[in-house]
């Protein structure tokens, strides 16, 4: 199964031009033959952790505003991940949401809450287990991966891949500390659960802060078979089979 994870740029309080990326970067994996596309963690409304960010952004993903959206994407073959802010009866939870044709078909809430995230997300408690293509796929979010026990439920309860929307934007010096460190942490999750890790990431800076990456697919080994470059806009599309790779596509934007 040819999968698929983007690096888009830092796109901060502007759905509207998530969207179109993530419209643009998915019909472009289609085209590539890909099953699955993974964006990186919150995309959809930006990586902002203020209350009053999260209150004025967050989607409850059973109204008429997330509705308009799964029909702008449900001419799209490739099932997609999606990082996005989510509200449900008074609650906020930092999401990733699995959309197939256009249907919300499985949701992640993240479990292991960092820094900020702690004064305004509620923790996700359940892992979900999706089918694509006869590939069995589980959700980790960026700093779930921090913590051996997320990437092990996810396999004890089936999955093979992980799909993980990740989000590094960090003040320069912490960045630049981690940006070797984040693949580094995967593989040995990879290792730990004999899973594959297909992670997205944004990059770019903004006000100060900076993200280089990375978006990469790490094997049950911990090699890391592919990734789209530190600081590189960019589509990952690459074929994890564990006896056979297919090369890796890597383009820039």
């Amino acid at each position: 199964m040819m999968v698929a994870a983007c690096q888009p740029p830092v796109v901060m309080n502007d759905t509207e031009r998530a969207l179109s990326l993530v419209e643009l970067h998915s019909m472009d994996a289609q085209r590539r033959g890909a099953k699955l596309i993974c964006f990186p963690e919150a995309f959809l409304q930006g990586y902002d952790v203020r209350a009053e960010h999260v209150r004025n952004v967050a989607l409850d993903l059973e109204s008429a505003d997330f509705s308009s959206i799964l029909r702008r994407l449900d001419g799209i073959e490739p099932v997609i991940v999606l990082g996005l802010i989510e509200k449900r009866s008074g609650s906020f939870f930092n999401t990733a949401a699995v959309i197939a044709r256009g249907n919300l078909v499985a949701r992640y809430r993240k479990a292991h809450l960092i820094g900020n995230e702690q004064a305004v997300f509620e923790r996700g408690s359940d892992h979900c287990v999706f089918d694509v293509a006869g590939v069995k796929v589980g959700i980790n979010v960026c700093y779930d991966l921090q913590f051996p026990e997320s990437a092990a439920a996810a396999s004890e309860a089936g999955a093979e891949l992980l799909a993980c929307p990740c989000n590094n934007l960090l003040r320069p010096t912490t960045a630049e500390e981690w940006k070797l460190r984040h693949n580094q942490i995967r593989s040995e999750r990879a290792r730990e659960a004999r899973v594959w890790i297909l992670s997205s990431d944004v990059t770019g800076e903004h006000e100060g802060r900076i993200s280089y990456g990375p978006t990469a697919l790490i094997d049950p080994e911990g090699t890391v078979v592919a990734q789209v470059p530190l600081m590189t806009t960019g589509l990952l599309v690459v074929e994890p089979h564990i006896e056979r790779l297919a090369p890796a596509q890597v383009i820039g934007n």
